[in-house]
């Protein structure tokens, strides 16, 4: 049965359908393998429960669930209650290991058709026994990849998941990849029935196109109404998302916890988190660091010029969690007493603040989608500029590569104000920073960003709102 109200995805729709495709195709060895790789809470397990739903073919969904030897045996028991072909031939079996039940498996495929079998967080698989890699391969090769079998293989410890298919792993080479994204600020738009191209923008910053919290949105709502109504919930998804996700992947790093929430408080050099983080060594403070980057909950930032910089800064890397750290978490406890009313009073209080920053990397990525930029040079790479007092900081600079440019393409400046255009004097002040920019020269083109419209007269390329939103829309060729 298809899941009502499932709403965007087409593009992983595609790739899954494409997959599936080649194995109906058939051939010596017609098997195919997937890992689909993405954040918590982004809805992988349920874009796979409906490319299951819509294939209409017989299927196996497993979810391990960090029960170690056990997980080999309530995989069968999945199996037995699946549609697979031939699933008599678990009942009455019991396994002790992968390797046996990956050889009942390839018994169970049929001749008749495609099938497909979905492994859900195989990194708990491979935290409770590493070999578990081994295995799969050894089976992939000698049985499975000779079957009709579509296997996906499903997590959300991204640099896990990004690891399996490395030179050296033992899945290397057996499966292609799939990335699901959070919903873009398009699909968010459509999802909580926002029109208004800027609005669009601070509904994506508050869900971070997270599903669960989109779909918790009632539609056509406004961001206030929406914040009133779900801070008064301590069980709505706005709410419980967070915390889910940070427990789901820190259980047992209380020092990534704390550096974390400093950098969601608004720290981001590493000697102020390291203070901030309440007498914690730097070396200690490094270690959390690196481990929050390497899972993707934290991106480490430098300057983008023509010279290298140390000058590195810190940020979450997930609108959502961003959002979540600097208004709700902190603030649990008032919302669980039924004060989410004062919750809602602080970011109406710092909201402006904290959206001019956080909003920066979604236009940076934007520009980057939409490059080259209305007859601009081609910026591959779109990334900022500052130095260690902050003086200059310059919001955009567009170039050749990163993190030390060849060229220039451009540089910009954002002005995401609710009701001030951007104006003249924004755009001398980018003009008079451009001496300390290395790389930069006089003539270099300029992007002004902005929320409001604008009141300049200069030449300069100007994008809106609903400009960048056009970087998540389809293109169609001419």
């Amino acid at each position: 049965m298809i899941v009502q109200g499932f709403v965007g995805r087409e593009h992983e729709f595609a790739i899954l359908q494409k997959e599936l495709d080649r194995v109906r195709v058939g051939n010596d060895q017609p098997g195919r393998c997937l890992i689909v790789r993405g954040r918590r809470r982004v809805g992988k397990s349920r874009l796979i429960e409906e490319f299951c739903a819509r294939a209409n073919v017989p299927f196996v969904f497993f979810t391990a669930s960090k029960q170690g030897d056990r997980e080999s045996e309530l995989f069968l028991a999945e199996a037995r209650e699946s549609d697979l072909p031939n699933r008599e031939v678990f009942v009455g079996v019991t396994v002790s290991d992968w390797e046996a039940a990956l050889r009942l498996l390839a018994a169970a495929v049929g001749d008749d058709g495609p099938v497909v079998v979905v492994i859900d967080e195989f990194p708990y698989l491979v935290d409770a026994d590493p070999a578990v890699e081994a295995v799969f391969q050894k089976q992939w090769d000698r049985l499975l990849s000779k079957r009709q079998i579509l296997l996906l293989i499903v997590g959300s410890d991204l640099a896990m998941m990004e690891a399996l298919n490395t030179y050296g792993r033992a899945l290397f080479q057996r499966g292609t990849e799939m990335l699901v994204p959070s919903l873009s600020p398009v699909e968010t738009g459509n999802i909580v029935g926002i029109a208004n191209p800027a609005d669009v923008f601070d509904a994506y910053l508050v869900t971070g196109g997270l599903p669960l919290v989109c779909r918790d949105w009632p539609s056509g709502m406004t961001m206030w109404q929406y914040l009133d109504e779900a801070l008064a919930e301590s069980t709505s998804a706005m709410v419980v998302s967070g915390e889910r996700a940070l427990a789901a992947e820190f259980p047992e790093h209380a020092q990534a916890r704390v550096v974390l929430n400093q950098i969601g408080a608004g720290e981001r050099t590493f000697t102020n988190i390291a203070r901030a983080g309440g007498g914690m060594s730097a070396a200690s403070a490094g270690r959390a660091l690196e481990l929050l980057i390497a899972k993707r909950v934290v991106q480490r930032d430098v300057p983008l010029s023509t010279s290298a910089s140390k000058e590195a800064r810190y940020r979450v890397a997930d609108p959502y969690l961003r959002f979540w750290l600097q208004f709700v978490g902190p603030h649990l406890a008032e919302i669980e007493r039924g004060r989410g009313d004062r919750v809602v009073a602080r970011i109406r209080r710092d909201w402006t603040t904290w959206r001019g920053k956080a909003v920066e990397p979604v236009i940076r990525e934007a520009l980057t989608r939409l490059s080259p930029v209305k007859g601009l040079a081609d910026a591959p790479v779109v990334g900022g500029f500052w130095t260690r007092s902050n003086v200059p900081e310059i919001d955009i600079v567009g170039a050749d590569r990163g993190p030390v440019a060849n060229s220039l393409a451009y540089v910009g400046t954002i002005k995401w104000r609710d009701e001030a255009p951007l104006d003249e004097v924004d755009v001398r002040q980018l003009v008079a920073d451009l001496s300390r920019l290395p790389g930069a020269s006089p003539t270099v083109p300029i992007v002004a960003v902005s929320r409001s419209g604008h009141t300049v007269t200069t030449h300069v390329t100007h994008l809106g709102p609903k400009d960048l939103l056009s970087a998540w829309r389809p293109h169609v060729d001419a």
